[in-house]
């Protein structure tokens, strides 16, 4: 032997207090076939989930666009909307208009008093006439 060779390798009485060399640790009763089977089985739903997520993000990516392209339109919109609400504010601000309108409407209210006043009249002279009447 070579005076090197003692630099690299364990004395020969070392040999009872080194760990035991063994391949690999093994499980007994199982086969490799069910490592190999188990190990395939968590790929495919790594691939599952990770197609699942890229379709998720491609939904989440559409609709993002939709709502960039829509967004301008509904804005306008609504300004649209906001502008026709100020003027008919202006409008409805036109106080001699109101006052005409009001006056028209105490005038007929005036004649539905009057309506109602002689429904309530008929009402009564009938209830008179029915409260005598034999009933079932």
């Amino acid at each position: 032997m070579s005076p090197a060779s003692y630099l690299t390798a364990p004395p020969r009485v070392a040999a009872d207090i080194l760990a035991p060399f063994r391949r690999l640790a093994t499980i007994r009763g199982v086969s490799t076939w069910t490592v190999y089977g188990s190990l395939v089985a968590a790929a495919l739903a790594i691939a599952a989930a990770t197609a699942f997520l890229a379709v998720r993000v491609l939904d989440a990516w559409r609709a993002l666009g939709r709502l960039r392209r829509h967004l301008g339109t509904e804005l306008a919109r609504l300004a649209d909307l906001g502008e026709a609400t100020v003027e008919k504010t202006a409008a409805a601000s036109d106080t001699a208009r109101l006052d005409a309108e009001l006056a028209r409407l105490h005038v007929t209210l005036a004649r539905f008093a009057v309506l109602r006043a002689s429904a309530d009249e008929v009402r009564d002279a009938f209830s008179r006439v029915t409260a005598v009447y034999p009933r079932k």
